[in-house]
């Protein structure tokens, strides 16, 4: 079977060139969803991402909580890519990464706190259901205040956008996480 959108090697316009420029500088390459996907929507989209990212900065919870969300969400829904680049992301900001590549198991592992446990339940809900029942919800309302788990919604419901047209597309994983740890051995050598 052939792939389901070939990608844009060679962007037309000049926003697509730097965008092409920029996420080579990011990720060390351009990603493929820039590639198969943003490339041939209004550029419109491509700086929506963007400025959501800057608005997530300014959700009342930490980045760290945002990105083991991003990555559960991504792992439940199946989304290798998103998996990858929140993975990537964890690598280049935290310097204790094996909670981000063992948040399958935050119902067992000593790596996550009683709070980090009531959000990613709270997201499993949310992703698996569709709601979330009223034990999960009263559990997440003892951690946490009503901006803050609107933004646990939030960071759950944003990430679904990404999963569905990567999932839709089939973009698979980048090795970014390869990318970035071959990045770290150069910068330590």
């Amino acid at each position: 079977m052939s792939e389901r959108l070939t990608p844009i090697e060679k962007p037309g316009g000049l926003m697509l060139k730097i965008a092409f420029w920029y996420s080579k500088r990011t990720f060390g390459k351009v990603i493929t969803p820039l590639k198969k996907i943003y490339s041939r929507m209004p550029i419109a989209f491509g700086t929506w991402s963007g400025k959501i990212s800057s608005l997530e900065n300014k959700l009342p919870i930490p980045l760290e909580l945002r990105i083991l969300l991003r990555i559960h969400v991504a792992q439940l829904n199946g989304c290798h890519f998103c998996i990858d680049i929140g993975q990537a992301h964890a690598m280049q900001r935290f310097k204790d990464q094996e909670k981000f590549f063992t948040v399958s198991d935050f119902e067992v592992s000593p790596l996550f706190s009683d709070k980090e446990r009531v959000a990613l339940r709270f997201a499993t809900e949310m992703t698996l259901h569709k709601k979330v029942g009223n034990d999960t919800y009263a559990s997440c309302r003892s951690h946490y205040s009503d901006e803050q788990m609107l933004a646990i919604a939030w960071m759950v419901t944003s990430e679904h956008v990404y999963n569905l047209m990567n999932l839709t597309f089939e973009v698979e994983s980048d090795g970014l996480c390869q990318l970035q740890s071959n990045k770290s051995l150069i910068i330590n050598s």
